[in-house]
This record gives structure tokens, C-alpha cells and sequence, in this order.
């Protein structure tokens, strides 16, 4: 194929990760890529400074499996990253390399998972370890020889590690591991306590520096909204309302929150689709397509299925779940704004993604300025304009063609006019709500800095609204509490694939309780309760505040009923 002969291929890696590399839709290395990755290659140690966002993971990802030995089935590179999140985006980008390299194994290690199963993955042979350093040292206790196979070593964002407080963690590890390993070091910044671990841990090590730049295209209308995390579906419904849009691809994280957006686009009449990796290739062009000639209007994609997408008719981008680094948004808000055209991206911000937010605007060079959600009025504006549009077409002709008919029906329905018109019109709307009262019974959503229990969006009537809060408290009301213990909520529910038995599983592994200490587990839609000993509430929520449920954190807090 002529494009293996240049791009990735032309810097030595293997094809099969090559191909792999395509595969994900990317054609051309970055310059982080090609200057590190033939250093890496040749076994060199390197410190690469480069900011997230400039494609420094692939940077060592690449040649490191182009170096594992797949017949050994033991530990032979560690990749260390300061949070859980960016160690799963890496291993996660591990696997997605080595998905035609047959026999790698990728094991990530963190905190607030089982210690058991993670031991059992690095003895039974993952070759590629990525571990954050306090979970590591804590697998060092149990088994100080589990690193002792490893040949090649990454410290990914060493000064963020340095931050957080890892540096004596960082020297337990470095005594765990084989003097002759190749060590690599990326950190946005080179201050004295990262030059101090260079000379003392890296021999002879090469430099690689990349400015960032702005990477973003300036035809694109950037904002964000901030949202509660359990009300995204219903915040993207209602935006959808509102925005002029031709076609329009959303984002989120996982494979099942595709299939649950879509889904609910779906019921609401929208053209929409899920693309994600469990999609077979054929599956995916028919989707493509369809989003091209305009048998589909909403494509809901996660990051890695959405590479190389490129649909001219797409206007708008939805950030519905916020990406893992500046790179992937660049990489989603790119697919509008193609050959100068102008485009919109959205994303949909929670509280605790005010930081990534902050890095997303410094890295990128500009700012996502902050958009409100639209109100009732606006809303129904949009429906009106929309009804106005599909009929004006109609008008000119439809006396002369259905003048006769409309006669008729109101002579047989004895009504008047306005009567008949009204009826045709709330057919031909499938009863849409088209007054402002009903449209503000709609999709209610609290503002994020307002109490969770209260609606304080313009045009809502206190009355109206107490009524709703007590009839909803008197339909959902969570049971009496037993003598002694306390309700906790996390925003974990059934449509994120939780059952009881993980929310229960999760607790006793990581929190040290006896069994007859939880009460009872209600898991709802969006959310879920559990009663736990109000006897040690607080240290309890302690230990469970890195704890993940199906990949997602479980973040318990007292439930106020109140």
C-alpha cells in the first residue's frame, strides 16, 4: 500500500502497529512522534518536554511495542502516570495499538480498585504495566520482585507526579527496577526536583522539546455549558431545540452511552445513530454514509471510532462527556469548520471539570466562552420558527388543493374553522407542546449553582414547582432508615450498567465492612441510594473516594432528604 511507505511506517515500527495506527485515522506522525519515537526505538533514555495535546502518548506507546517480546509473558515496560484517569486513557491507547499485534497484554493499576485482580494481570503475564506510583508501591509491599523483569520505563507528566507528592514513591520504585532498563520522561516543564531525577535515574539521556501552539480552528464558534452530570441527555435535548443545525456528531466516553444517546435522540424523532468500537467496519461505512446523504442527522460516537470521520454537512459538535486531554477535543471540535466553512462545538461541562476546562483553554491557545442553556421561551421560539418553515412551503398551494376538503370537514365536524385548524396542527406536531406553560413542565434542569432540589430557571412559578417537588418525593420516596445508619447517593445508576451487587461488591472490598452493615442498595435511572453506618460515616467516604464502579468513580455523599 503506498501510504505504508511513508508517515509511521517510514520511522521503523513493525506494520502491524502501523496498520493499527491507521486504523484509529491517523495518517501523518505529529512532531513529538517523529522525533521521539526512532530515539525510543534504538534504546536510547530521552526526556521529552511537550505540552497534553501535542500526540506525546503515541510518542512512546509506538516504540515501546514495536520493542515487547511477545513469547515472554512477564512485565516488560511500566508506563507511570500521576492520576487514574490519564493511566486508563494510556493503557486504553495501549490496547487500541496492539489490537493487530497478537499476544501484548496491557494491565492498568490504580487506586480505588481491587489489588487482587490487578497482582493476578502482571503475574500472569501483561507485558505493559501503566500504574499510578501510590497504587504501585502499594503491589511493591506484597511482591517487591514484580518489577523486576521490566526493560523499559515511562514517566508520563513527571512534573504533575512531582505536584501530587510522589517523589518518595518514585524512588521505591526506581530501587524495584533493573539497573540496565531504558528509561523515558515526558513533563511539560523541566524545574530542578525533574533535572535532579534526570541525572541521578537517566543515562545519557536525549532531549526532545516541542512548543505547543493553537491548534484549533478559528471558524469554529467554541462555548461551553455547564451542567449536572445525571442531566447531560436532558440538556443535549433541549439544546438540540434551539440549534440551527445540518448534521451533527456527539460525543461521549463510552460504548454504552452511545447506545443510550442515541436511543433517546431516537424516541425524540431525531435521525440518529451509535458508532463506537463494537461496530464492524461495514456497519460503520453504512452509518457514514447515511450521515453524508442525510438518512442520518445525529451520529453519537466515542473518540476512537469517530477518527478520520469527515462529513462536510456537519455543523455542529456536542461535547456531551468531556474528553481525557486537549488532543481528543481538538481532534472532535475538527470535525465541523472543514475547508473553511464555519462550525459550532458545544461541550457540556460538570463542576468537577471546571480544571480540565482551564487546561483545554491554556493548551489550545483560546478561550471556550461560557453559553447558557436555553430557557422555556426560547425554546418554544424554536418550535414555532421550525412549524413556520415547514409550512410556508404548503401555503401558496394547499387552498387550492385542500381548500374543498377543509370545507367539508368542518361542515361533517360541525366546528369552526380555527377548530379544524388547531386539530391539524396538533396532529401534525404529534401533540409537541406549543405554549409556554407546557414547555416549562418540560425536561426541568437545575442550574449548577443552584441546590439540587430546586428550579429556579426563569418562568417557573413557586407554586407550581413546590407542588411537582412533593408530588416527586411522594412517588420516589426512598423507604425508613433503620435505627443507625444514613442514605449516601452517588449519581451511578442503571442506564451506566450498575446493579445492586456492584454498588455492594465495590463497598466491602474497599470500604472493610461487614456485610449486615449496608442496608438497603435502590438503584434508579440516573442515580443510586445505599444505606451505610452513620458510625464512621466520614472515614468511610474517605476510603471510597477513588473507589470506581464499571469505570466510573462511585463518589457516595450523605443524602439529604430534606
Amino acid at each position: 500500500m503506498t501510504q505504508e511507505t511513508g508517515g509511521f511506517a517510514a520511522l521503523g515500527l513493525n506494520p502491524n502497529i502501523v496498520a493499527a495506527v491507521m486504523a484509529t485515522g491517523y495518517e501523518e506522525p505529529s512532531a513529538i512522534q517523529q522525533q521521539s519515537i526512532p530515539i525510543i526505538l534504538d534504546g536510547h533514555d530521552m526526556i521529552g518536554q511537550a505540552q497534553t495535546g501535542t500526540g506525546k502518548t503515541a510518542a512512546f506507546a509506538l516504540p515501546i511495542l514495536n520493542r515487547i517480546d511477545v513469547s515472554k509473558r512477564e512485565p516488560q515496560a511500566l508506563i507511570l502516570a500521576p492520576t487514574r484517569e490519564l493511566a486508563l486513557q494510556v493503557a486504553t491507547a495501549f490496547e487500541t495499538y496492539a489490537k493487530q499485534t497478537p499476544g501484548v497484554n496491557v494491565v492498568a493499576v490504580y487506586g480505588g480498585a481491587p489489588m487482587g485482580p490487578q497482582l493476578r494481570a502482571i503475574r500472569n503475564g501483561a507485558q505493559i504495566v501503566v500504574a499510578t506510583p501510590g497504587r504501585l508501591c502499594d503491589h511493591l509491599r506484597r511482591d517487591e520482585k514484580v518489577l523486576s523483569t521490566v526493560q523499559h520505563l515511562v514517566l508520563d507528566e513527571a512534573d504533575e507526579m512531582l505536584k501530587l507528592g510522589f517523589m518518595d514513591d518514585l524512588e521505591v520504585i526506581f530501587e524495584a527496577l533493573p539497573p540496565t532498563r531504558q528509561t523515558v520522561l515526558f513533563s511539560a516543564t523541566l524545574p530542578s526536583s525533574i533535572r535532579s531525577i534526570a541525572e541521578r535515574h537517566l543515562r545519557d539521556p536525549k532531549h526532545v522539546k516541542i512548543q505547543s501552539k493553537t491548534q484549533t480552528v478559528t471558524a469554529i464558534d467554541q462555548a461551553h455549558l455547564m451542567v449536572h452530570a445525571d442531566q447531560k441527555i436532558a440538556a443535549v435535548l433541549r439544546l438540540l431545540e434551539v440549534e440551527e443545525f445540518d448534521a451533527l456528531i456527539a460525543f461521549v466516553r463510552t460504548k454504552q452511552a452511545t447506545l443510550d444517546l442515541a436511543a433517546a435522540l431516537e424516541a425524540k424523532g431525531y435521525k440518529a445513530a451509535a458508532l463506537n468500537g463494537d461496530i464492524a467496519q461495514n456497519q460503520r461505512e453504512r452509518v457514514i454514509e447515511s450521515l453524508k446523504d442525510g438518512r442520518l442527522d445525529i451520529v453519537v460516537a466515542t473518540d476512537v471510532a469517530a477518527r478520520g470521520l469527515d462529513v462536510p454537512r456537519i455543523t455542529h459538535v456536542f461535547n456531551v462527556d468531556m474528553p481525557y486531554d486537549p488532543e481528543s477535543y481538538v481532534h472532535r471540535i475538527g470535525r465541523t469548520g472543514r475547508a473553511g466553512r464555519e462550525g459550532r462545538a458545544l461541550l457540556l461541562v460538570t463542576p468537577r471539570e471546571r480544571r480540565m476546562l482551564q487546561v483545554i483553554e491554556r493548551v489550545t491557545g483560546q478561550k471556550v466562552a461560557e453559553a447558557r442553556l436555553p430557557g422555556p421561551q426560547a425554546v418554544l421560539d424554536a418550535r414555532i420558527k421550525k412549524l413556520t418553515a415547514s409550512l410556508a412551503p404548503l401555503v401558496a398551494e394547499a387552498e387550492a388543493s385542500h381548500g374543498e376538503l377543509f370545507d367539508r370537514l368542518t361542515a361533517s365536524l360541525e366546528c369552526t374553522p380555527r377548530a379544524l385548524a388547531s386539530a391539524l396542527l396538533r396532529k401534525a406536531t404529534n401533540g409537541q407542546p406549543l405554549d409556554l406553560a407546557s414547555v416549562e413542565r418540560e425536561q426541568p434542569l437545575v442550574p449548577t449553582n443552584a441546590p439540587r432540589g430546586e428550579r429556579t430557571e426563569r418562568g417557573d412559578r413557586p407554586e407550581r414547582a413546590e407542588r411537582s417537588d412533593r408530588g416527586d418525593r411522594e412517588r420516589r420516596a426512598p423507604m425508613p432508615l433503620a435505627e443507625g445508619r444514613v442514605r449516601c447517593r452517588t449519581a451511578l445508576g442503571a442506564r451506566d450498567g450498575i446493579a445492586a451487587k456492584n454498588l455492594l461488591g465495590a463497598i466491602l472490598n474497599e470500604g472493610g465492612l461487614a456485610r449486615d452493615a449496608i442496608g438497603r442498595i435502590q438503584v434508579r435511572d440516573s442515580f443510586s441510594l445505599v444505606e451505610l453506618p452513620e458510625d464512621g460515616l466520614e472515614r468511610l467516604l474517605t476510603k471510597l473516594k477513588d473507589t470506581r464502579v464499571a469505570g466510573k468513580q462511585l463518589k457516595l455523599r450523605r443524602y439529604r432528604e430534606d
